[in-house]
């Protein structure tokens, strides 16, 4: 399995044939971990030993897919947390060390898949010079739309902080990795289908989350709840019980004795969105309610402005964006 991850596409045909896929200049190598990764520093275990490394890349959707080695025992440290990139490493071919938590270290081998969150902890790995990896650089803040966008919360950085061995052998985590791989198209060195590319990515990252989660002993399904203080549930209720008059976010942590300040850090921590966002979306839901229950003769304009709405324009243009349809559309279809 990954073979010929980033070699070739699903019909074989080579990928990045008109790149540069190899070097022995450290100046090179560097570069291309820049790029594929985030500024670090490297440094071979063996003073003036140059790289005989691979170096391949290619992105699906906003995450890095790259072929790695640098061909001769090396140390990577100081990986720069600006960056905000989680690194999967995935074994393919001898061995990398990486530290776990406190002084502990493991040695990944064939199979095995590590994952770091960088903008959350520090990080170093010492490669024997035999290895091969297949490597994932993917934005944390993916993983915190992922998170919010399918479990409605952002895992707090307990679990970012957390750096961690998961999967082994042929594991279903790498076969959707091999799948990836082998959807690319050598004619263009990307997936055709947008589409087909989001979902892939939207599978990676959630089945990355799922991973995590399960090593470090969250739950995601009931975490949410157990994780948003009370606030930050108050919030919520009083946005839905108080939707239609369009109350602002200040009004609302004022009722709640807090400042504006904390109830967004609040909803930014445990809900991945805005309280604005929140809010924004409960009213809406309230409109579109209105318009499939309207009275013959009322009119989208009358009922959005009941509601709060002013600037119609851009109410409508956020309406399609959420439900697909215009007010007029769901006006029409609630009087069939």
């Amino acid at each position: 399995m990954l073979e010929t991850a980033l070699l070739q596409d699903g019909s074989g045909t080579p990928l990045l044939q008109d790149k540069l896929n190899d070097t022995r200049e450290w100046s090179v190598v560097n570069a291309f971990c820049h790029r594929a990764y985030m500024p670090l520093s490297t440094r071979p275990l063996t003073r003036g030993m140059d790289p005989n490394a691979t170096i391949r890349m290619l992105n699906i959707g906003r995450i890095t897919f790259s072929r790695f080695c640098f061909g001769t025992p090396t140390r990577a440290d100081d990986f720069d947390p600006d960056s905000g990139n989680i690194i999967v490493v995935n074994t393919l071919r001898g061995s990398v060390r990486h530290p776990l938590g406190g002084n502990d270290a493991i040695d990944s081998r064939p199979g095995d898949s590590y994952v770091v969150d960088c903008s959350r902890t520090d990080y170093w790995n010492l490669a024997d010079g035999h290895d091969l990896q297949l490597n994932l650089t993917i934005p944390h803040k993916l993983m915190e739309e992922t998170a919010a966008r399918w479990y409605g919360f952002v895992p707090e950085d307990d679990l970012w902080r957390q750096r961690l061995v998961f999967g082994s052998g042929q594991s279903a985590w790498l076969s959707l990795l091999d799948y990836a791989t082998r959807s690319l198209d050598a004619r263009n060195d990307r997936i055709g289908d947008p589409l087909t590319e989001k979902r892939i990515e939207e599978m990676i990252c959630l089945d990355l989350l799922r991973n995590w989660a399960g090593s470090a002993g969250l739950n995601l399904d009931t975490g949410a709840r157990a994780a948003a203080p009370h606030y930050v549930r108050e919030a919520e209720r009083l946005m839905r019980m108080t939707a239609q008059d369009a109350p602002t976010v200040a009004e609302i942590a004022g009722q709640l004795g807090i400042t504006g300040r904390s109830l967004s850090e609040g909803f930014r921590r445990f809900r991945g969105i805005t309280p604005h966002d929140f809010l924004s979306a409960q009213r809406l839901d309230g409109l579109r309610r209105a318009l499939q229950q309207a009275r013959p003769g009322e009119t989208v304009s009358a009922i959005a402005r009941a509601r709060g709405y002013v600037n119609l324009g851009a109410m409508t243009a956020r309406y399609r964006q959420r439900f697909g349809e215009t007010p007029a559309q769901t006006l029409r279809s609630g009087r069939l």
